[in-house]
């Protein structure tokens, strides 16, 4: 058996087997239904805020193993369902950062930059156009990555990094965001330590509390999504109420929101943007296929390159089409290509992955590592098989992706002529409520309220949140990094410059900070970007 008939297999177990229903005589099986509902459910909480693919993937995921058992034959329907949501989810994520400067997924934290400058200017339509088109070629992009290269790309990749060179990549990833988002970048180291000093509060890697002053409550951690979604969604929703506040008192009246500007998508905008999600595309793709890195990376990776090629009239912060398209396909990229590594190794390339080897964990017949790509004369490999039907699955939500995403992207510009005084209550209570249901406890409550006024007190000084956020997500990562590669090389304190490849990334950690703490000085004098 060769390797093009397990893919005819793989495509035939996705379309075929167990069909539920049948549509002008052709049979519809239990896993395209399950691919399509995915994608829709993905789309909605990928655009509610507060919610996002990994928290819906969570919740689906007993649901859907108690449906359908324990047996191979569930094995597509439940990763065909959970590939549908982490499609949906990313494409749908972009619609709360753009319109009301709250991403609906950290992959759209980045996406705020420009897309919400847009909606502010009346190019919502666009804004909102843009997005889907970058984030279904990004995507598009990486799959064809992960079809052709998943048995190689992610050996040889692994092969090059080790703790150390993983440990310098995140220190990098880290430069960059406090570097290319605001208006200093000293406030973006700041705001970046700022959030690893919270990120290191709880137990630790060798098992004792830090900085948890004697309280059992804080010895656990602080809750990851009341962190972040209270400086990145309540914090905003305060500074927000404060404006309308502020508005109501000098002009008795609230102006209502409008969309004025050109919302269309016309090709002389997708020649406009094609560079950049070519870049961006590759980019993601390539972080993807780092195992554990995951789209955050990517999206500021994305957008820091971006913004270095930018030569046009509007710059990227004010409202610039190519940032939200250099983000939307970079950190869509990364949702193939991040199954590099968990097909090839078993290793995810981030949480929504994590679901992924749950699943197959879970359900016996099929594990993921080097033999699901293995050849036997004269065999059926059933794993390649399932690899391939897997291949399949996300053929079919990128198909969805190109049509159904598309109008639904298209329709949800309605949305940004809701009035203000209406829709900040409902972010509040949706982003409240989505933190209670995933950790039932009045301390996440509390935790996200308090880091909602201190998301609020960032903004009144001008220091941009990202840094903060995303420093905060990374530091355990980093701090696991750090331990690891300190114990492989012997307790070497010069860990992190033992490669030629820790060596750059270092090298360039500390380029990017210079080069852009003095290029920002210089734009000074033309006037600093707002910084959202």
């Amino acid at each position: 058996m060769g390797v093009l008939d397990h893919v005819w297999l793989g495509v035939v177990a996705v379309f075929t087997e167990a069909p539920v229903a049948t549509v002008f005589g052709l049979p519809i099986s239990i896993t395209v239904v399950m691919v399509v509902l995915g994608f829709l459910g993905g789309i909605v909480v990928g655009a509610t805020p507060g919610l996002g693919g990994p928290f819906a993937m969570a919740i689906s995921l007993p649901i859907l193993i108690t449906i359908f058992g324990f047996n191979p034959d569930a094995l597509l329907p439940v990763l065909g369902f959970l590939i549908g949501i982490m499609k949906g989810a990313t494409v749908g994520g972009a619609v709360p950062a753009i319109l009301f400067n709250t991403p609906g997924t950290p992959d759209s934290l980045m996406t705020t930059l420009d897309g919400f400058p847009m909606t502010r200017k009346g190019e919502a339509g666009k804004a909102l156009r843009i997005a889907h088109f970058s984030s279904a070629s990004g995507d598009t992009f990486s799959d064809l990555i992960l079809f052709t290269c998943a048995p190689f790309l992610a050996i040889a990749v692994e092969s090059h990094l080790d703790f150390p060179e993983k440990a310098a990549l995140i220190i990098l990833s880290l430069a960059f965001i406090s570097a290319v988002v605001g208006d200093s970048v000293w406030k973006g180291v700041l705001a970046a330590l700022f959030g690893m000093f919270f990120a290191f509060i709880g137990t630790g890697e060798d098992h004792h509390p830090r900085l948890s002053l004697g309280s059992d409550a804080l010895a656990g951690g602080l809750p990851l999504i009341s962190v972040v979604l209270g400086v990145l969604i309540v914090g905003e929703v305060f500074r927000a109420l404060e404006e309308m506040w502020r508005e109501k008192r000098a002009t008795d009246a609230i102006a209502a929101p409008t969309a004025s500007g050109e919302n269309r998508l016309r090709l002389r905008d997708i020649r406009r943007i094609a560079p950049f999600v070519g870049m961006s595309a590759g980019i993601g793709t390539m972080v993807g296929a780092l195992p554990g890195i995951g789209s955050t990376l990517a999206a500021t990776l994305g957008y820091a390159t971006g913004r270095r090629l930018h030569k046009g009239a509007v710059r990227f912060g004010d409202g610039a089409p190519e940032g939200v398209a250099a983000t939307e396909a970079a950190n869509s990229a990364v949702s193939g290509a991040n199954l590099i590594p968990v097909l090839s190794l078993g290793i995810p390339g981030n949480v929504a992955a994590v679901f992924i080897i749950l699943a197959t964990e879970t359900i016996s017949g099929f594990n993921p590592g080097p033999a699901v790509f293995r050849l036997t004369p004269d065999q059926i490999n059933s794993e390649m098989v399932v690899a391939f039907g897997l291949f399949t699955t996300m053929v079919l939500a990128n198909l969805l992706n190109w049509t159904v995403g598309g109008a639904f992207m298209r329709s949800m510009g309605v949305m940004v002529r809701i009035p203000k005084q209406r829709l900040l209550p409902i972010v509040l209570l949706l982003t409240l409520t989505a933190i209670y249901a995933q950790r039932p406890e009045m301390l996440s409550i509390y935790t996200t309220l308090f880091f909602g006024f201190v998301g609020y007190v960032l903004r009144k000084l001008h220091f941009s949140v990202l840094p903060f956020v995303i420093a905060f997500i990374l530091a355990n990562n980093l701090e696991e990094a750090v331990r690891q590669a300190f114990s492989a090389t012997g307790a070497d304190p010069w860990f992190l410059f033992s490669s030629p490849i820790s060596i750059a990334f270092m090298a360039l950690a500390a380029f990017v900070v210079v080069f852009f703490a003095r290029g920002r000085g210089g734009e000074k004098s033309k006037g600093t970007p707002q910084d959202e």
